[in-house]
């Protein structure tokens, strides 16, 4: 004689399957992202991070700014004018000014200010 359980997770799952609440999902049909990939034993806690952009609240932001400051480059070329430009160096310095003289939060870091000019010269360098 055969007995057949069904636990209510179980149970759960294949009523939702019968109302039809996993048809026509996001990616349905597509393959996986990242298959083939090498396996990163945190891979779950990147992909949060990635997907809510919640670094900003897991570092400090005094490193923060200093990850800030090491993608300067991609953060400028999504800018489209020479004003955005730097009006960003400009936030960003008074930001590394707060930071170097100890007004933000986390540990000290020492960066020197951008050179908007400089900023601005690779901007449209490759922009052409």
């Amino acid at each position: 004689m055969v007995h057949w359980y069904e636990s209510s997770i179980d149970r759960q799952l294949r009523e939702a399957a019968e109302r039809g609440e996993f048809e026509n999902l996001p990616g349905a049909g597509k393959p996986l992202r990242d298959a083939g990939r090498e396996y990163e034993e945190d891979w779950w806690v990147k992909d949060w991070l990635q997907r809510e952009g919640a670094t900003s609240g897991v570092i400090p932001p005094t490193l923060a700014l200093r990850r800030e400051t090491e993608d300067l480059t991609a953060k400028v070329d999504r800018l489209r004018t020479e004003r955005e430009v730097r009006d960003y160096v400009a936030e960003l310095n008074g930001r590394i000014r707060k930071a170097t003289v100890g007004l933000m939060d986390g540990p000290p870091v020492v960066l020197p200010p951008v050179d908007a000019d400089d900023v601005v010269a690779g901007w449209r360098e490759r922009r052409a």
